[in-house]
């Protein structure tokens, strides 16, 4: 892990976080710079924005609602949030979880980082979201594909508030950090504010200029465009505890578990074998089967792994990704390294050699 995180750093990121718990012993992996403008080193323990990793977490939380009896999976959303999605009384709270709704994806939009780099610390209400997918026709039928989209897990954020009472910081506190004990976990609205000295700044960068620029994007406010589906700040160790509770059903019922690791296939030009339950992903690696979440903010990339029983994880944080002005080649090449470290993680996690073609990537 260190050489791929050396890798890494080459490819013009300045900082990588890994841990895995490889079922012996912990190892925690970190190198390059947490803070640029200080110089402040990557500790493997900051904190940092987990992107999408968030929807295992708005996922827990609608099961724990079925669990008592606040939430049917099969049930329209029509019946929680009457009139607010076009076609709501045809797609059900699953597919929103599990991506099968066919709703427009809000930040495929092709001017939606355009207007956010113009305006980058304007916070956006779940309204200005959903405008921005309903302005779009669904990708197809209710039911009928595979479609990720932001947009079901802005929903099924609006649907734990009807519900419940409680905005999402309160609820991600009160039924999964308290209860796992993740103290230095939360749902920033907007901004991410309760961090401490190990926080790790995520930046922007023009990958592929022949002298990168690098855009500290820490403080622009995360809650107000990821939303329920990635605005959780989080630490490797919390991020690890909370999979494994998951995975071991500390959280909810068998039977919400058995529903969360019910899948649907992935389509082909997704790119990986495998396929997507109710916020978890079961994918099918180079190494093995595994279950995980990616995470993708403005400044960071996450990747989030599991064995079935929980007793394995891996958690790893890149701190950039391509700015708007990063050429086609530069993306393609940070996509690379993102991927081959990705597998190089899950392959440690799993006491299994790494394959060379992931190797080769990483090097060339």
């Amino acid at each position: 892990m260190r050489d791929v995180a050396r890798q890494v750093l080459d490819s013009g990121v300045p900082g990588y976080a890994a841990r895995v718990d490889d079922g012996r012993r912990i190892a925690v992996t970190a190198a390059g710079v947490a803070d640029r403008a200080t110089g402040r080193p990557m500790t493997g323990r900051d904190q940092f924005e987990i992107g999408s990793v968030t929807k295992a977490f708005t996922a827990t939380l609608v099961l724990q609602q079925v669990d008592r009896g606040r939430v049917d999976l099969d049930a329209p959303i029509d019946r929680y949030l009457p009139g607010v999605v076009p076609g709501g009384g045809e797609i059900t709270v699953r597919m929103l979880l599990n991506h099968t709704s066919g709703l427009f994806q809000y930040v495929a939009d092709p001017g939606y980082f355009v207007r956010m780099e113009q305006d980058p610390y304007h916070v956006a209400t779940e309204r200005e979201l959903l405008d921005i997918a309903f302005a779009h026709g669904p990708e197809f039928p209710p039911g009928q594909g595979w479609s990720y989209s932001n947009t079901n897990y802005v929903l099924l954020g609006m649907l734990l508030r009807e519900v419940t009472g409680r905005t999402m910081p309160d609820l991600v506190r009160r039924h999964i950090a308290v209860p796992l004990g993740l103290t230095r976990t939360y749902y920033p609205d907007p901004n991410a504010r309760s961090t401490g000295p190990g926080y790790a700044h995520g930046y922007s960068v023009s990958f592929g200029d022949p002298t990168p620029t690098y855009v500290d994007v820490s403080d622009r406010p995360l809650g107000g465009w990821a939303g329920a589906g990635g605005a959780i700040i989080s630490t490797p160790d919390d991020v690890s505890r909370f999979l494994s509770g998951v995975l071991q059903g500390r959280l909810f019922s068998p039977a919400a578990l058995t529903q969360m690791k019910t899948t649907v296939p992935l389509p082909d030009e997704v790119g990986v074998q495998g396929g997507y339950g109710l916020g978890l992903f079961r994918l099918d690696t180079a190494c093995g089967i595994v279950w995980a979440h990616a995470g993708t903010t403005r400044g960071h990339q996450t990747r989030a792994t599991a064995t079935e029983d929980g007793k394995r994880t891996a958690v790893a944080d890149i701190t950039a990704t391509p700015g708007i002005t990063a050429t086609p080649g530069g993306q393609t090449r940070y996509a690379q390294v993102v991927s081959a470290a990705d597998t190089a993680l899950t392959c440690r996690m799993l006491n299994r050699p790494v394959p060379p073609t992931v190797t080769r990537s990483l090097i060339n």
